[in-house]
C-alpha cells in the first residue's frame, strides 16, 4: 500500500468516527444507483464517499420516499481544482411530470468559488434557477444543506441560513410541487461542457478521482412521512422569523449571481408570474 493511499484511509477513518451517530445509517436508507465501487461507506454507514474519475461518476438515493418534511445532510465538496465537476443533491419524483428541488454545486479551478445553483420543478418544468456563491470554504470541512419542504413554501438553508424561499402560489395559477413523494438522489459527475464558466473550463483529469463526502443524513420525524402529509397546522402555516428573514436578505444582497427573475434577456416579454408575487 503507498504512502498516499495509507494517508487518505486514515483520514477517511477519522471522519467517519467524527460522526454524530444520530444521524441517518446510509446502509439502511439509501441505495447505490451508480459507480461500480465508486461509492464507498465507512463507520458503519455513518459516513458515504461518492467519487469521479474518467471512466465514469457515482450517486446513490434514498429507499424511502418524502412528502414535505425537513431533510438535512451534510457534504464536504471535492477540494482543490474541481473544475468542470458537479456534486448534486437533490430530491425528485419520477415520470415526464415529474417533480424536483435541486441543490447542485458546480466546481472550478483551485482558488475561485463554487458556485451553487438551485432550481425547483414543478410537473416537469424547471428554469427557476437561483445561483450563490457560499460565504465559507465548502471544502475544507462539512456544511449542512437543507430542504424544508411544506405546503405552503420551499426553504433552501445552508447551516441552518435560508438563501431562497419559493412560496406556493397555486391559487394565483402558479404551479406549487406538493402531491409528489420525493426520493433523495446525490451524485457526483462529470458536467465540464457547461458546469465551470460556462464550458470554457474542463475538467484536469490529472487531478482525478474527485471525491466528495457525505455525512449525518436526517429527516426530522415530526414533519415527513413516506407518503403522508404534515398533520401540524403550525408547521404548515408556518413563516419565517425575523432572523431568518434578516439573513435571507444578507445572503440575496451578498452572495446570489444569478436570479431568473430579474434575466430580463432571458424573459424580454416579462418574468415568470411567481417572480411578481411576494
Amino acid at each position: 500500500m503507498g504512502k498516499g493511499v495509507l494517508v487518505i484511509m486514515v483520514m477517511v477513518v477519522a471522519l467517519a468516527l467524527s460522526v454524530v451517530v444520530n444521524g441517518g445509517n446510509f446502509d439502511q436508507d439509501f441505495e447505490i444507483t451508480f459507480g461500480d465501487g465508486r461509492v464507498k461507506k465507512f463507520g458503519r454507514g455513518q459516513l458515504l464517499t461518492l467519487s469521479l474519475d474518467r471512466v465514469s461518476g457515482s450517486g446513490f438515493r434514498s429507499k424511502r420516499e418524502y412528502l414535505f418534511g425537513r431533510i438535512d445532510m451534510q457534504l464536504k465538496l471535492v477540494a482543490g481544482n474541481s473544475a468542470g465537476t458537479v456534486t448534486a443533491y437533490y430530491l425528485s419524483s419520477e415520470g415526464a411530470t415529474h417533480d424536483e428541488i435541486d441543490f447542485e454545486f458546480l466546481g472550478n479551478v483551485s482558488g475561485q468559488p463554487y458556485t451553487l445553483h438551485t432550481n425547483v420543478f414543478t410537473k416537469g418544468k424547471g428554469g427557476r434557477e437561483q445561483q450563490f456563491h457560499l460565504w465559507f470554504d465548502p471544502t475544507s470541512k462539512f456544511h449542512t444543506y437543507s430542504v424544508a419542504w411544506t405546503p405552503r413554501m420551499i426553504i433552501f438553508l445552508v447551516d441552518n441560513t435560508p438563501i431562497r424561499v419559493f412560496k406556493n402560489h397555486e391559487a394565483r395559477g402558479v404551479p406549487f410541487p406538493k402531491s409528489q413523494p420525493m426520493k433523495i438522489y446525490s451524485s457526483l459527475w462529470n458536467a465540464d461542457q457547461w458546469a465551470t464558466q460556462g464550458g470554457r473550463v474542463k475538467t484536469d483529469w490529472a487531478k482525478a478521482p474527485f471525491t466528495a463526502y457525505y455525512r449525518n443524513f436526517n429527516v426530522n420525524p415530526n414533519h415527513a412521512a413516506a407518503t403522508a402529509a404534515f398533520t401540524d397546522a403550525k408547521w404548515q402555516n408556518q413563516e419565517l422569523n425575523a432572523w431568518s428573514r434578516r439573513r435571507l436578505r444578507w445572503v440575496q444582497k451578498y452572495f446570489m449571481i444569478y436570479n431568473y427573475c430579474t434575466d430580463a434577456q432571458r424573459f424580454p416579454k416579462g418574468v415568470p408570474r411567481e417572480c411578481r408575487m411576494f
